[in-house]
C-alpha cells in the first residue's frame, strides 16, 4: 500500500500568505483608524448635544434630549438590552438576532454583555446592559490578524534558516562528493594498468589480477555514483527482481561464514517488476539498506530477506533482518544524517537511502513497526514503472 508523501510547500506560497496577512493587516488597521475618527467626532457631537438638552430651560426639553439620545445609540449599533427589577427584558436594540423580549436568548445574551461590560443602573430599579462599539470588535480582529501574521513571519524566519542550511549541507555534501570521484579517477587509471601488466603475466599472478579487477570495477562503481550527485536523475527501466540479485550476489561471497554466520535470500520475480528510475542510484540504496542489515547481525549471526512485491501501482522492495531491532530513542532521527549505533560509523547510509528513494525517485522509505527483538524491515516504496 502507497502513503501519500507529505509535500513540501513551496516557498512562494509562504510568501504570498504573509503578503495577504499584512495587506488585511495594515488595510484593518487603517479602516479601523478611521472608525476610531468617526467615533471621536460623533463622542464630541453627542457630548455637546446633551450638555445643551440639559441647559435647555424649555419644558420637556431633557426627555427630548434623552429620547433622542436614546436613538443615536441604536444607530451607532451598540447592542442594548434593559431589564427590570426581576431581571425581565423591557427594551432591547441591535441584538444579533430576531427575537422578542419574552424570548430566552435575549436574557441569556444580557449576562453575555455584563461579561464584556458591567451593567449600569436605570431608571427605578433596572438595568442597562450594553455592549461594545461595531470599532471596538474590528480592534479585536485587527489583533487576531496581527497574531497570525506574527506567527507566520516567526514560521517563515524558522523555514528560512533551516532551508539555507540544509542547502548549504547539501551543497558540501555534493562538492565533497564529484571531489572525491575526481581524486579517485587517477589512481583507478594507474591501478587498471598495473592490473593489465600482471594479467599477462605466469597463471599465478593472472589469478590475482582477476581478483584485482573485479574490486577495480566495484570502485570504478563507487567513484561513478559519487560523480552522479547533484545530477539529473537517469529515468530508465530498473527491474527490481534483477536489481536485488544483484546486490545478493555481491554481498553473498563477503558475509560471514564461520563463526556467525549471515546468509542473505532474494524472493522476487526474476524479470520484474518495473520501474522508472536510476539504476546506479537505486543499486546504491539497496546496497545501503542491505550493509545495515548486515552491521545489525555483526557477531550474532542471522538471516538477510530482499523481497519485491507489487501493491497495486506502487512496488514494495523490503530488506529484513532477524537481528537486535531498532531501539525505539533512535527511530525519529533514524534517517538523519550521523545518526549511528556503531562504534565508528558514519550514520550516512540509510541518510543517502532515503534521499535517493524520496527525493529522486519520488518514492517513500521507512522502518516498519517491529518489536525490538523481532529484527527490523526497511520498505522502500516506488512507483511502479511501464513494463
Amino acid at each position: 500500500m502507497r502513503f501519500p508523501r507529505p509535500r513540501r510547500v513551496p516557498p512562494e506560497v509562504v510568501l504570498a500568505l504573509v503578503v495577504v496577512l499584512g495587506g488585511v493587516s495594515l488595510w484593518q488597521a487603517w479602516d479601523i483608524a478611521g472608525l476610531l475618527r468617526g467615533e471621536a467626532r460623533e463622542t464630541s457631537r453627542l457630548f455637546g448635544r446633551v450638555v445643551g438638552g440639559l441647559s435647555d430651560d424649555r419644558p420637556g426639553a431633557d426627555t427630548e434630549t434623552l429620547l433622542e439620545l436614546v436613538r443615536e445609540i441604536r444607530e451607532r449599533g451598540i447592542p442594548l438590552i434593559t431589564t427590570d427589577s426581576a431581571g425581565r427584558p423591557t427594551a432591547s436594540a441591535n441584538l444579533p438576532f430576531a427575537a422578542g423580549l419574552d424570548d430566552p436568548r435575549v436574557a441569556a445574551y444580557a449576562v453575555e454583555l455584563d461579561r464584556v461590560n458591567p451593567p449600569i443602573a436605570g431608571p427605578g430599579k433596572g438595568l442597562i446592559h450594553f455592549g461594545s462599539l461595531p470599532a471596538a470588535r474590528r480592534i479585536n480582529l485587527l489583533a487576531v490578524l496581527q497574531l497570525c501574521l506574527l506567527v507566520t513571519a516567526v514560521a517563515v524566519g524558522i523555514w528560512a534558516y533551516r532551508t539555507a542550511v540544509r542547502r548549504d549541507r547539501e551543497r558540501l555534501w555534493v562538492a565533497m562528493a564529484r571531489e572525491s570521484a575526481h581524486q579517485l579517477g587517477t589512481p583507478l587509471m594507474s591501478a587498471d594498468a598495473w592490473v593489465e601488466r600482471l594479467d599477462i603475466g605466469d597463471p599465478g599472478t593472472a589469478t590475482i589480477a582477476t581478483q584485482l579487477r573485479a574490486d577495480l570495477e566495484r570502485l570504478h562503481r563507487v567513484a561513478q555514483r559519487f560523480e552522479r550527485i547533484g545530477r539529473p536523475a537517469r529515468r530508465d527501466r530498473v527491474s527490481l527482481g534483477v536489481l536485488a540479485e544483484k546486490v545478493a550476489a555481491y554481498f553473498t561471497p563477503r558475509l560471514p561464514r564461520h563463526d556467525h554466520p549471515v546468509t542473505i535470500q532474494v524472493r522476487a520475480p526474476a524479470s520484474g517488476p518495473v520501474v522508472a528510475g536510476d539504476p546506479v542510484l537505486l543499486e546504491w540504496a539497496l546496497e545501503a539498506l542491505v550493509r545495515n542489515s548486515v552491521d545489525a547481525l555483526s557477531g550474532r549471526g542471522g538471516t538477510i530477506d530482499v523481497s519485491v512485491v507489487t501493491d497495486g501501482g506502487t512496488v514494495e522492495l523490503m530488506v529484513s533482518d532477524d537481528g537486535p531491532g531498532v531501539s525505539s530513542e533512535i527511530r525519529a532521527t533514524l534517517f538523519e544524517p550521523g545518526v549511528t549505533t556503531k562504534t565508528g560509523g558514519w550514520g550516512i547510509g540509510l541518510a543517502l537511502a532515503k534521499r535517493i528513494i524520496e527525493d529522486v525517485h519520488h518514492g517513500r522509505l521507512e522502518l516498519r513497526q517491529t518489536s525490538a527483538a523481532a529484527g527490523a524491515t526497511f520498505v522502500a516504496e516506488l512507483p511502479q514503472g511501464a513494463e
